[in-house]
């Protein structure tokens, strides 16, 4: 077979990404596909690790099938690039993740960054000319910013990478057109540039030189003082050596500044050095003349730092922002706030801060609490604490005002020329800062809250910090520098979990530290144990003056009344995370008043924002401690019968709601059996926003419904429970979600039997079959769905034995069984078409299609499959009834040599599984499509899919499926003369047939190995 050679790819990133196939223009693909292909292109020829690809798409919440997801955004790229003509394949599987092979392909990066090493060169060696042509390739290959319109945090910071090299390579053109004596016509680009970029000496040097050049020797001296005053009041810094030197040149009209004379301005460019931050000045000590004489006073009243801080670099590093501010044209001072939940340690980051800040602010550190949540104290009044500041700050107590207007004045007139910072402690209102705001920009004011304080301006922005719980390894740390590492670090497993019992918040880690701290006979296993019982875990952590539940309290006090009852009943469900319609169903109201308490929740630091989940819906999530919190005031301040109801009204609601999505999923049909529960009436406009693609709603509340189930069976709501799972099924198989789903049926049964349920039991035992099934374990899921039967028998349920006799008839065909088989999908028919489920009806003629197949009945396997074919039809085009109606058409296309209907059909099938990121009907897909191949003669195309099919059969851990490729591959081996590579394939295929009892499937595979033992080819 000779080299094939195919089409060229054209890859840019200097813009808005492209491909081009010889001036065509791929499709661009989801936002999915453009940051995975960016990731790609950003390291061309290395590996980029899977994990790195599912932290850039999702972030810090990936779904559960994020790796899936990947798997097929790369198949569908590979798909992209083969239809386009690329002979090779460009992505390459390469652990851990993938490789885009970038031989025989262009890409403008790698473009430009050859043309700029070469005009460097030039540079180096004299040729301004060449430089300048090279320098003008390169930056002729930019269409725009890079990466436009790709998200990403990696692809940003390599977006702005890029960026700055394209800055570098424009200045050092502008350099080398200098050098040739381009100056004038230089000048409006070097200008703008300058607007553009007001301290990037290179330019702002490129610019005076210019002007010199052109004769304007005024203007360019006005650009270097200019400069010098921008760097001076911004950075606090003298320019560069560079900019002074040509400061000075200019000065002295020295004659090197000619046209045609390499300088500063005009070489070629390198790293730009970054100075060191000078320190701040000193205001002197001396007051103004208005207010009345003082003592010179530095006061410096921080609270000691805190014993065994931990983390918070990247907070500190956002503080250390507050007193490079300070210095700008605003006359005002720096502003920072601190929010976060009671015990996260607000007042501990400002006091570290403060004091590692000293040095910046020589004329005084001030604090002062104001008790925004005392419940001894009322909020400490301004007039009082201007008092206590001017003394502090060297007034004699007689010349301080009484009025409170006066002591502001006076206050703001003290500190004019001071360099002072205020910390303001527990603050609950802005209305208690704004006195306490000084009026010039030498000071600095940092405010910790629990309110978000929306008012409140901070300068800069980035000083408004909201402190989440600290990092797993700081909060071990914490733990370690009052209890001794040693000790910590004895027990490392205890460690981490007293970690995760005390929520990571601060406040609790210190709790449980100074309890082991006093009690050296306790090991950390042992305070583990007690903390374990959630009952008492508040308990032990409100001991001594530190109290958890006290600090909860007073925050808990200050709440609207209804936000107030929505945390109490939110704190019954064991949901991990939730949406606002969640809240409107435990209040019984509309989902925008609720939506209006959950954020007051949320700005009064009781709840977290968890992301948006992939049906664009905030989620909002407890901390473990603010949770146990909630359910303890819910039984003490809700009656029984309001805290059953609250829990039926969002246990119905969610039921409700996965039915409909259940429907959607099916086109509307397929009436799954259900229990006797009540639907909630929900409002049909949020349906619709919630269930354009149900499959996503599913996955985005996967877990939570998860644990709906496991209540509502602990709580005894039996046939809720059984009902749930059963409109989950759809998740559970196209997701291959077996743990969740094997938990939640178990749970489900439970309570059933617990009940008396049987046709709860009957369900149930139903499910674990077809997971048993799934997990080719053929002896238990005969058993399971044996069991189901007789309940439904004995309930006297027809439609859910029949459910069960399509499930019976594939366990007959794995096993051979044909005969009983065919009756029993039969049996199932008419009883579907008797009450109307189209898409079991559906099922029941695959069934019988597939058997009619095995038993050499094409013809009338067709009939059927395209019976199944206009049943899908009625339910929805792009549905799950059609693929599987699809694929067995496809099949039997297969069986009667029609290859080009068969293609046409596999074909079809995979876009429709590809959307419903069900990898196991890709993987079905992917093999009938290689069958076909294989029967067309393609052997190359042929073994390229059977790869790709094995490739997502193994992740999903699919064991027949898998036999079944190789056992295809082998064939395909066999024919094309390659007698080791079958044997290989053919003896793994035996191996699974065997592991998981199917004769017919081992037969065959037995057969096709007699075929290489005996060299026939056939």
């Amino acid at each position: 077979m000779g080299d094939t050679v195919g089409e060229r790819l054209d890859f840019g990133i200097l813009g808005p990404l492209v491909a081009r196939v010889g001036g065509r223009t791929l499709p661009p693909g989801g936002a999915r596909q453009r940051t995975v292909l960016a990731l790609l292109l950003l390291t061309p020829g290395r590996v980029v690790p899977l994990d790195v690809l599912v932290h850039e798409v999702w972030g810090d919440r990936p779904p559960a099938t994020a790796r899936t997801q990947i798997a097929i955004v790369i198949a569908a790229l590979r798909k992209a690039f083969r239809s386009e003509g690329a002979a090779d394949e460009v992505i390459v599987t390469a652990h851990p993740g993938y490789l885009l092979r970038p031989a025989g392909h262009g890409l403008d990066s790698e473009t430009f960054t050859g043309l700029v090493a070469e005009a460097e060169t030039a540079t180096r060696e004299h040729r301004p000319a060449d430089a300048a042509r090279c320098y003008a390739e390169a930056l002729a290959l930019w269409r725009g910013p890079a990466l436009t319109g790709v998200a990403g945090r990696r692809v940003e910071d390599e977006a702005a990478r890029w960026e700055e090299l394209r800055r570098h390579a424009q200045e050092a053109l502008t350099g080398v057109r200098l050098e040739l004596g381009h100056h004038r016509e230089l000048l409006p680009q070097l200008e703008a540039a300058v607007r553009e970029h007001p301290l990037r000496e290179r330019a702002r040097c490129q610019l005076i030189l210019a002007q010199y050049r052109c004769g304007r020797r005024a203007e360019a001296l006005e650009s270097f003082r200019e400069g010098r005053r921008l760097f001076v009041d911004e950075l606090g810094m003298e320019p560069g050596r560079e900019l002074q030197e040509l400061h000075e040149a200019i000065l002295r009209d020295d004659p090197s500044l000619r046209a045609g004379t390499t300088d500063a301005a005009t070489a070629p460019p390198t790293a730009e050095a970054s100075a060191p931050a000078a320190a701040p000045g000193s205001a002197s000590a001396a007051l103004p003349s208005g207010p009345p004489a003082s003592r010179p006073v530095v006061p410096s009243e921080l609270p000691s730092d805190v014993p065994g801080f931990a983390g918070r670099e990247q907070e500190l590093a956002a503080l250390d922002t507050l007193a490079d501010a300070r210095d700008d044209d605003r006359n005002a001072p720096s502003v920072g706030l601190i929010t976060g939940v009671a015990g996260v340690g607000k007042t501990g980051l400002a006091v570290r801060w403060a004091h590692r800040a000293t040095a910046h602010y020589p004329d005084g550190r001030l604090f002062a609490d104001l008790r925004g949540y005392d419940e001894n104290h009322a909020p400490t009044a301004a007039g009082e604490i201007l008092s206590r500041f001017l003394r502090s700050l060297g007034m004699a107590s007689e010349d301080v005002p009484d009025g409170l207007e006066d002591r502001i004045a006076l206050y703001r007139s003290v500190l004019a020329d001071r360099r002072v910072l205020l910390v303001l402690d527990n603050v609950r209102t802005p209305e208690q800062v704004r006195p306490l705001l000084p009026g010039g920009s030498g000071c600095t004011v940092l405010v910790t809250s629990r309110e978000q304080l929306e008012q409140l301006v901070t300068w800069p922005p980035s000083a408004r910090i909201h402190l989440g719980l600290l990092p797993a390894d700081r909060s071990l740390e914490l733990l370690g520098g009052i209890v001794g590492e040693d000790r910590i670090l004895r027990a490392p497993a205890e460690s981490a979990r007293l970690v995760e019992l005390c929520d990571r918040l601060p406040l609790a880690l210190r709790i449980a530290a100074a309890r082991l701290a006093s009690k050296p006979h306790w090991t950390v296993r042992h305070l583990v144990a007690r903390l374990s019982d959630e009952r008492r875990r508040l308990d032990e952590l409100s001991q001594g003056e530190l109290r958890l539940r006290a600090g909860f309290a007073l925050s808990y006090r200050y709440l609207d009344p209804d936000a107030a009852r929505l945390y109490r009943l939110l704190g019954l469900l064991a949901v991990p995370d939730f949406t606002t319609w969640v809240a409107a169903a435990l209040l019984d109201c509309g989902e925008l008043a609720a939506e209006r308490l959950v954020e007051h929740l949320v700005d009064a630091q009781f709840l977290g924002v968890a992301g948006v989940d992939a049906t664009g819906r905030l989620r909002y999530r407890f901390h473990d401690l603010m949770r146990l919190y909630a359910g303890e005031l819910a039984r003490e301040e809700e009656s029984e019968a309001d805290r059953a109801a609250a829990c039926d009204r969002a246990f119905r609601t969610y039921l409700t709601i996965a039915e409909l999505a259940y429907r959607r999923e099916n086109g509307g049909a397929g009436d799954t059996l259900h229990g006797g529960v009540p639907r909630r009436d929900v409002d049909p406009v949020l349906v619709e926003e919630l269930l354009p693609e149900p499959m996503e709603w599913f996955e985005a509340e996967r877990l939570c419904l998860g644990a709906v189930v496991e209540q509502s069976a602990r709580m005894g709501a039996h046939d809720l429970a059984w009902d749930l799972v059963m409109t989950m099924q759809a998740l559970f198989e196209s997701r291959n979600y077996l743990d969740d789903w094997r938990d939640c049926s178990e749970r489900a049964l439970a309570a059933a039997r617990t009940a008396g349920n049987l046709r709860g039991q009957a369900a149930m035992h139903s499910q674990l079959g077809r997971i048993a099934l799934r997990q080719r374990d053929v002896p238990s899921a005969l058993t399971r769905q044996e069991t189901a039967l007789t309940l439904f028998e004995e309930a006297g349920d027809a439609y859910g034995g029949a459910l069960v006799l399509n499930g019976l008839g594939l366990i007959d065909r794995i096993r051979g069984e044909y005969e009983q088989g065919v009756r029993r999908f039969r049996a199932a028919l008419d009883v579907f078409r008797e009450v109307g489920d189209r898409a079991a009806a559906a099922y029941a003629l695959h069934g019988l299609a597939q058997f009619a197949l095995d038993e050499g009945r094409p013809e009338e396997a067709l009939e059927l499959c395209l019976e199944a074919v206009r049943v899908a039809e009625t339910i929805a085009v792009d549905g799950r009834s059609m693929a599987l109606a699809l694929y067995r058409l496809a099949s039997t296309y297969l069986a009667l040599g029609r290859l080009d209907a068969a293609e046409e059909a596999f074909g079809r099938v995979v876009p429709i599984v590809e959307r419903k990121a069900d990898l196991i009907g890709v993987a079905y897909a992917l093999m009938g499509l290689a069958e076909t191949r294989r029967a067309a003669g393609a052997g190359e195309a042929a073994e390229r899919t059977y790869l790709e099919a094995l490739d997502f059969a193994t992740r999903r851990q699919s064991t027949l499926l898998e036999g079944q490729i190789r056992l295809g591959l082998g064939r395909l081996h066999h024919a094309e003369g390659r007698p080791e590579e079958s044997r290989v394939q053919l003896a793994a295929a035996l191996t699974v047939f065997r592991a998981i009892g199917s004769p017919p499937w081992e037969e065959k595979a037995v057969g096709a190995l007699a075929l290489v033992d005996a060299g026939d080819t056939a």
